[in-house]
């Protein structure tokens, strides 16, 4: 499910314009921040929705056709990025700070690809600030990144943080041993001083100007303007002296020689840039200028017995040498600049060889990207975790999974006047499907209970599926509304084990107070399941632990459980596999064999599980009475009600 129609822009206002889906909220939302620790750094969104019961749409494959969503976002995602001067590649070849980054430029990020990653272009989708303790790291080459704790770079090891985290909990961190994937260091752009216009009028008029080819032909403009604007600046008395061949050029000449050259016949296909010259002489000063810049380069020279055009050079060394050519050199042409496809590897020094933290909180900045992640400084930074496999049902669950958490302020209001409408036909509402209803911010909003009321007052079926104790305070009209109508009720409960829980949900109440929700609920008659999610292959799928948890499911008066194997979709694939790889590595070669590139595990899988947990299930009579006492879950009868604030969810 796709919320492109309901982005918020960086002035508070909706996303809209000629062919772009409708807005879903009117104009002039409220930014609100709270100087709270439970929502330190994070941005709120007080919008007055234009509607909130909302249609699936018909390809979800899902048992419910309408939703409710009083919040866009989730307080849980990754927020805390790089400092603001970071330089960040463009998808035009060239580097643009990080703080300057604005939702629709495009930019470099990366694609798994087999064992490996490729670079390809993606968009910004958004982009935000915050304050936090900022660390500097620096690498073997000399690059140094200044970030917060909490960000990840892709290293040798999988995805790491750049600090480990406090307390007990365990995340994959940065250390003095990891190694960093990337192209290294960015080269430094070219002062466009007099001696690199005058080596670029050189390259570009010796060279013919920009030639006629169809792919160059949509750039020419580019190259022209530059041209026509170095003219402009010389004196035109001494014009013919600028195509003179100097007698002892400077490093800056040779950058605008190799970059009028480019533009006036240059090429760059599947990261490979080619040149050539006109004339011997032409050829021997390209030949030079490559020297003198330090660039490897290969000569292609035309078949043997044939005439035809003077010998072209070839860069080698793949994408991080083209990539170190566009920068150096600068040419006017970017729509012909290109990296895409290159493999996001390179032989630079990225070992880290320092972590320090400075001592002092920096503005902080980060972006969303369409590919998850983006070059910052040479190296694969992630960006916004935007948890779009945090999913329940097959659901995508969006890109503004982040720090600006949208509240629909007028929700309950909006409920009551849409299921009064005459056109609604009073159909099955599920909440908690794309984000959390009762995610930390609800404790502050509490938006749940007017809505629950609405629901309630028209006697309208509905669904509520959370991973969160903060049901429990609207326990009253849960059970007000289980008397007039279907209300289906779940918490989410992956496996029992603590342990597992602890490294790979940190941030969720633990399993025990989960069942606890569960207990209390169907204490009060009402009717709980559990959603027995992800069940994580060789790792909470063994009989003995499905056994564990299905009977301690049982213990909680579940009414049903129903397993869900974990997904490996885009955005959590990496993570998961580098937190596998760090406490669990010699499981990676049995989750490549068992997903191989592919999201969901292979159907007999599924199904095995499925019908394992299908007979635990009646062996312990799930649903169908109580369970022997030797059996019964024996955590605490009632879950006392959480403190809103301090609550972490996560939907996996």
């Amino acid at each position: 499910m796709r919320w492109d129609g309901m982005r918020i822009e960086p002035d508070g206002t909706p996303r809209g314009g000629p062919g772009a889906a409708p807005a879903l909220f009117e104009r002039g939302a409220v930014a609100r921040t709270f100087d709270t620790p439970g929502f330190r750094g994070m941005t709120f969104f007080e919008v007055h929705a234009r509607s909130v019961i909302n249609r699936v749409p018909d390809a979800s494959r899902v048992p419910f056709r309408w939703t409710i969503n009083p919040y866009r976002g989730c307080s849980h995602a990754c927020r805390y990025c790089l400092a603001g001067e970071t330089p960040i590649l463009m998808a035009d070849g060239r580097t643009r700070p990080l703080a300057d980054l604005r939702p629709g430029d495009q930019v470099y990020g990366t694609q798994g690809q087999g064992a490996g990653r490729r670079y390809v272009r993606t968009g910004v989708l958004a982009h935000w600030q915050t304050v936090k303790p900022a660390y500097r790291i620096t690498l073997q080459d000399g690059t140094q990144l200044v970030a917060s704790g909490d960000h990840r770079f892709l290293s040798d090891r999988g995805w790491q943080h750049v600090a480990a985290a406090r307390g007990p909990l365990q995340r994959p961190h940065l250390t003095v041993h990891s190694a960093l994937v990337g192209m290294g260091h960015f080269a430094e752009p070219p002062k466009h001083d007099a001696d690199y216009r005058r080596g670029y009028l050189c390259g570009m008029i010796r060279g013919g100007g920009p030639d006629g080819r169809a792919g160059a032909r949509r750039h020419a403009h580019e190259a022209l303007a530059r041209a026509h604007r170095f003219l402009a600046d010389a004196h035109r008395a001494f014009a013919s002296r600028l195509i003179e061949w100097p007698q002892a050029p400077r490093l800056e000449w040779h950058k605008g020689y190799l970059a009028g050259l480019f533009d006036a016949g240059g090429s760059c296909r599947r990261g490979t840039v080619r040149l050539s010259g006109t004339d011997p002489a032409i050829a021997g000063w390209l030949a030079s200028s490559l020297r003198e810049l330090g660039f490897a380069f290969a000569t292609e020279r035309p078949p043997a017995g044939r005439g035809g055009p003077l010998p072209r050079f070839r860069l080698t060394g793949g994408g991080p040498e083209t990539l170190r050519f566009f920068l150096t050199t600068d040419p006017a042409s970017t729509g012909l600049l290109s990296i895409a496809g290159t493999p996001a590897r390179s032989t630079a020094r990225l070992r880290v060889t320092t972590i320090e933290p400075l001592g002092l909180d920096l503005p902080m900045y980060d972006i969303t990207t369409g590919t998850g992640d983006f070059i910052a400084n040479g190296v694969v930074s992630h960006n916004c975790f935007a948890r779009n496999t945090h999913t329940y049902l097959d659901l995508d669950a969006g890109h503004d999974f982040d720090s600006k958490i949208v509240v629909k302020v007028n929700a309950p209001e909006l409920v009551r006047k849409e299921l009064a409408a005459p056109k609604w036909a009073g159909e099955h509402i599920a909440m908690g499907t794309n984000v959390d209803v009762y995610q930390r911010a609800e404790g502050r909003y509490r938006l749940m209970p007017g809505i629950l009321q609405a629901l309630l007052d028209s006697r309208n079926p509905y669904s509520i599926l959370t991973k969160g104790t903060l049901i429990l305070r609207d326990l009253d009209l849960l059970a007000a509304s289980a008397e007039v109508t279907d209300v289906g009720l779940s918490v989410s409960v992956g496996c029992t084990d603590e342990d597992l829980w602890r490294t790979l949900e940190p941030g969720t109440p633990s399993p025990l107070r989960r069942l606890g929700v569960c207990a209390t609920l169907s204490g009060h008659g009402l009717r709980c399941g559990v959603l027995m999610g992800p069940v994580v292959p060789f790792l909470s799928d063994s009989p003995a632990q499905l056994e564990a948890t299905v009977r301690q499911v049982a213990g909680a008066g579940a009414t049903h459980v129903s397993p869900i194997v974990l997904h490996l979709r885009p955005g959590a694939r990496d993570w998961f596999l580098a937190w596998l790889a760090r406490h669990h590595p010699a499981l990676v070669p049995r989750y490549r064999g068992l997903y191989g590139s592919r999201a969901y595990a292979p159907r007999d899988y599924q199904e095995r599980i499925a019908g394992q947990v299908r007979e635990l299930a009646e062996r312990y009579r799930v649903g169908r009475g109580s369970p022997p006492p030797i059996r019964r879950w024996r955590g605490p009868a009632a879950a006392p009600p959480p403190a809103p604030a301090a609550e972490q969810l996560t939907l996996l």
